[in-house]
């Protein structure tokens, strides 16, 4: 059952997504969401806490992407609390956000990787400063260093919104809907169904 609060008839309760809301081919979509994360870097990882039961957020830098750019990994320190957290629950989001107020959010499962194989493929010597050096000649922050793993998400769903007007359409836009009531015509909003990323993986892989 959906929450409701509000009966508008025939009318669309969100005019800003059915003004918005496109739906190109599927190559379009996931080329488009592909590139967005690839220029954000950045994003926040959402986990769940076991022990509460409440949802907790980390900043994270893209490693790569698997899975013809849909699947990504992380890097992170096994020791650390999103990995308690994914051990537990591996159901996970990845939100990213730009200056302009474009986002993404990818939704999936996420695996833990401590195969030295795969952190080899994936290791960067930054992971350096934030692993240090125990100087026990094991964990030192090297690709050897059995603290070191990789977190792959396994994107189920995704959904995003990116500009489809530049600075001043934007501005225009927003002026013209105070005034009328319009909606904004402003973003190619998305969504990538769960059937439609496998289909992708199946594809691009």
């Amino acid at each position: 059952m959906s929450f409701s609060n509000a009966d508008t008839g025939d009318k669309p309760a969100d005019p800003y997504k059915a003004t918005n809301k496109t739906e190109p081919e599927l190559k379009e979509k996931v080329e488009d969401l592909v590139a967005f994360i690839e220029r954000c870097k950045f994003g926040m990882m959402t986990t769940r806490i076991e022990s509460s039961g409440l949802l907790v957020s980390r900043c994270m830098a893209l490693a790569a992407k698997e899975g013809g750019g849909i699947d990504l990994l992380f890097h992170t320190n096994t020791e650390s609390g999103k990995t308690d957290d994914l051990h537990h629950d591996p159901k996970i989001n990845m939100a990213f956000l730009d200056g302009e107020g474009q986002w993404a959010s990818v939704s999936g499962q996420a695996k833990i990787i401590t195969d030295r194989e795969v952190v080899r493929k994936y290791y960067t010597p930054t992971l350096k400063a934030w692993m240090g050096d125990l100087e026990d000649g094991k964990h030192d922050g090297g690709p050897e260093d059995p603290r070191i793993g990789v977190i792959k998400i396994e994107a189920k769903t995704a959904t995003y919104a990116i500009s489809s007007r530049g600075m001043l359409g934007r501005a225009t836009q927003v002026a013209k809907g105070t005034l009328t009531g319009q909606p904004a015509d402003v973003n190619k909003l998305r969504e990538i169904s769960e059937d439609e990323l496998s289909q992708w993986r199946k594809e691009n892989s």
